[in-house]
């Protein structure tokens, strides 16, 4: 595992590095995850071998730092992946973000330009509102959700058969999960949406096949963005079909 000292900060990001050719391949996590968890199978997939990887954790999640003083936003978020991007050479890097990191990738992507070659989103946050587990997370008062929501929402959530999300649940900050939950309800200024369509490097965005219909997914292509699916899977794809999943990564990144 890799580390990254943050300017302006006393955190550190960390990160697995997998050696590979190519532009390295960037991956952002959702809300209450951690790349550390949920992308070395996808990463260990034949569909991507040979390609440079970074699995990162964003602060607050997995191995990466729990600052007190850092908010947690969306944007915030952005501009440690893009210090992290920046850290990685100078030549082009490629970003996959998922969920909130979807939203965090676009937004990285906006501030690093022309460095992105290739922006791949599985059902991002493009608009303001967050989904069903954003939604009740910044529903309650931050210091309620910090003293007990957050032990209640892993629960909850084990209790359901969603275990391995409430695993790494756990392991995040609950402060990190409550203002990350609280960003994707308040949304980007502007839209993520928006500044999805105003990116000039070639777009895809991903779905999972149990999570259809979706209006995006005839909605996007009017826009100059891909559409990929990936079958056998629904939000929580990189655990339900991680090979599926590196499939259709390698068919956005070639």
């Amino acid at each position: 595992m890799q580390s990254l000292s943050l300017a302006g900060t006393d955190a550190r990001l960390r990160y697995h590095d997998i050696p590979g050719n190519g532009a390295p391949l960037i991956f952002v996590h959702g809300l209450g995850c951690a790349s550390s968890c949920d992308y070395p199978r996808v990463a260990g997939d034949p569909a991507l071998a040979g390609r440079r990887m970074v699995l990162a954790d964003l602060l607050g999640s997995g191995f990466s730092d729990r600052p007190d003083d850092f908010d947690y936003a969306v944007d915030s978020h952005a501009r440690t992946i893009a210090a992290l991007a920046e850290s990685l050479g100078p030549g082009p890097v490629d970003l996959y973000g998922h969920s909130m990191g979807g939203a965090v990738a676009i937004a990285a992507a906006t501030a690093l330009g022309a460095k992105v070659r290739r922006l791949v989103l599985s059902e991002p946050n493009l608009d303001p509102g967050g989904g069903a587990f954003s939604r009740g997370i910044a529903a309650m008062a931050e210091a309620d959700y910090v003293a007990h929501g957050h032990r209640d929402l892993a629960r909850s959530s084990a209790a359901t058969g969603n275990d391995v999300w409430a695993a790494s649940l756990l392991v995040s900050a609950p402060r990190a999960a409550y203002r990350g939950a609280a960003s994707l309800v308040a949304g980007g200024r502007p839209s993520w949406r928006d500044q999805l369509l105003r990116l000039a490097m070639p777009r895809t965005v991903l779905f999972g096949e149990q999570s259809l219909p979706q209006a995006d997914a005839g909605a996007l292509p009017a826009h100059g963005i891909a559409v990929g699916l990936v079958p056998a899977a629904g939000h929580a794809m990189a655990w339900q079909n991680p090979g599926g999943l590196a499939a259709a990564l390698h068919r956005a990144l070639a």
